[in-house]
């Protein structure tokens, strides 16, 4: 977690509009190579109704980026991660800096729709939710393989075929468009920081793992998905490769294994039983239907994509992931994000 010197309890401000809360808005970046989409995630935040409160863009590592994007974006508040390198500490870096009720994480290749804050709070009036989450349309910078599932667009981290239409509780957040109560962040201690992605490390399931965590702090909590709070999702076409889909899929089954190993693997499994018992079988007898053009490559793909993906999971529960640079694992209990009162101590399928 982010182990910053330690800082006074920061107080939320209750100035949000009329019946919505206040809005921070939390983009993470970490490149030069995906500036124009940094340009299109910020852009698309600026004329939301209800306003967003603070745009706090928070750049992992690369000077250079920080620089530029802090001459760039006039009325944003750029800040270095000033926790360990990697999504997970910069998340934490931008919610310890926040300021406003609800925190919500917008990815650096994501932009919002118009409407995104609007959809996106209205069911905080609800004092049972403490997150909320919304549709992630992918927009393929080329044409979408015709092989690729629908039921898999959680490989380039999007909304998936299975996922519930209308609003609706779900175990965790796709974290290229999610939100969260900032007390609710702070009381589990935010994001573990020996998961997710680092650069280009194909790993992740930290929104899952924090899910979890504020679901077992509070029973009663609900973690909403609301599909009305949509944003599109860029994808590259390094990412519409066969290649890329099994890397992924193996790189999921080794994260939800170090999850399973934190905490209870029931819990850390309950969605994907599900997603193997009804939605990939029902996927894979509509890719056989007669005629269905490339329906034979889809159901090759849906059977690679659960392979690639248990056999993942297989090696992880038998061997521990080595930590990321920047020490030994940290525990969520010890190491609060900075600003919190007290520690406690999506997503994909």
């Amino acid at each position: 977690m982010n182990t910053a010197s330690p800082t006074p309890p920061r107080t939320e401000t209750g100035t949000g509009t009329g019946a919505f809360p206040s809005l921070t808005v939390v983009v993470c970046a970490y490149t030069l190579d995906r500036w124009d989409d940094l340009r299109a995630a910020i852009g698309s935040l600026r004329d939301q109704r209800p306003p967003v409160r603070e745009t706090v863009l928070v750049v992992d590592h690369c000077p250079e980026l920080r620089a530029r994007a802090a001459a760039a974006f006039p009325g944003v508040r750029v800040l270095a991660n000033d926790g360990r390198r990697g999504l997970s500490g910069a998340r934490n870096t931008g919610v310890a800096a926040a300021r406003c009720e609800v925190v919500a994480f917008l990815d650096d290749d994501a932009a919002a729709e118009p409407d995104w804050t609007a959809r996106l709070l209205a069911p905080y009036a609800d004092r049972a939710v403490e997150g909320v989450g919304g549709l992630v349309r992918p927009w393929w910078a080329t044409r979408r393989p015709p092989w690729f599932p629908r039921e898999f667009d959680w490989v380039v981290g999007c909304s998936y075929r299975g996922l519930p239409t209308h609003p609706a509780p779900v175990r965790n957040f796709i974290g290229a468009n999610m939100s969260f109560r900032r007390s609710a962040l702070l009381g589990a201690g935010g994001f573990r920081t020996d998961l997710g992605r680092v650069g280009t490390r194909p790993l992740g399931c930290e929104e899952t793992e924090l899910c979890l965590r504020i679901a077992d702090r509070r029973p009663d909590a609900v973690l909403l998905h609301e599909p009305a709070a949509a944003v599109r999702h860029h994808v590259p076409a390094a990412r519409a490769t066969w290649a890329y889909f099994v890397a992924r899929c193996y790189a999921e089954g080794l994260s939800k294994a170090h999850v399973a190993r934190l905490g209870s693997s029931r819990a850390a499994l309950s969605s994907e039983r599900a997603y193997l018992r009804s939605t990939v079988p029902r996927a894979f007898v509509r890719a056989l239907r007669p005629g269905l053009p490339g329906g034979l490559r889809t159901a090759a793909a849906l059977v690679g994509g659960v392979t690639a993906t248990v056999a993942g999971y297989l090696v992880g529960r038998v061997r521990r992931p080595a930590p990321a640079a920047g020490g030994r694992d940290p525990a969520p209990s010890a190491a609060p994000v900075a600003g919190a009162a007290g520690g406690a101590g999506g997503g994909r399928p």
